[in-house]
C-alpha cells in the first residue's frame, strides 16, 4: 500500500504475486460477515506461502527468519460465506535487513475489501540478532517490488 495511494483505490493490476482462499463458515461473526480478524490470517496465509514460494523462509541451509515488527490494515468492505477471494501480493521495499510486504483482499469486485501492510525484520533464527537479507532472498522477490 503506497503512502500516496489511498487503500480504496488499489487494484488488482497493481499486485504480483496471487493465492486464492475460501471462506469457511466459521469465519463468519454474528453479523453474518467474515471477522476482521480472518481477513489478518488470510493475509498471512498468503505471505507466509509466497515467502516459502520464494525462497525467503525455508530455503536450504537458510539461518535466518522474519519477524513482523510493524503491520496495518484498512478494511473497506465486507466478505460472507460462501465465497472464494483473491489475495494479491508485492513487495513495497527491500532493505538491508527488512522487507515491506503489501498485500489486498480481492472479492468479485474490482476495488479490494482489504490492504494491509507487513514489515518484517530478518533475524538469526537462534540469536534473534539482525542479519542482512542474502543476494538469493533479494532476487527471489525482486520481480514483486511494485
Amino acid at each position: 500500500m503506497a503512502d500516496a495511494q489511498p487503500a480504496k483505490y488499489e487494484r488488482r493490476e497493481y499486485f504480483r504475486w496471487w493465492t486464492k482462499i475460501a471462506s469457511r463458515w466459521a469465519d463468519c461473526d454474528a453479523y453474518g460477515h467474515v471477522n476482521n480478524a480472518t481477513y489478518y490470517s488470510w493475509f498471512d496465509t498468503a505471505l507466509t506461502t509466497m515467502a516459502i514460494e520464494r525462497g525467503i523462509l525455508r530455503a536450504p541451509g537458510q539461518t535466518s527468519i522474519g519477524l513482523c515488527v510493524a503491520s496495518g490494515c484498512e478494511f473497506l468492505a465486507p466478505i460472507g460465506f460462501p465465497e472464494t477471494v483473491d489475495v494479491g501480493a508485492r513487495v513495497g521495499r527491500i532493505g538491508t535487513s527488512s522487507i515491506r510486504y503489501e498485500l489486498a483482499i480481492f472479492a468479485r469486485e474490482e476495488a479490494p475489501a482489504a490492504v494491509c501492510h507487513f514489515t518484517h525484520v530478518y533475524v538469526h533464527a537462534q540469536t534473534r540478532k539482525g542479519v542482512a537479507l542474502t543476494a538469493e532472498q533479494k532476487a527471489a522477490i525482486a520481480d514483486l517490488v511494485g
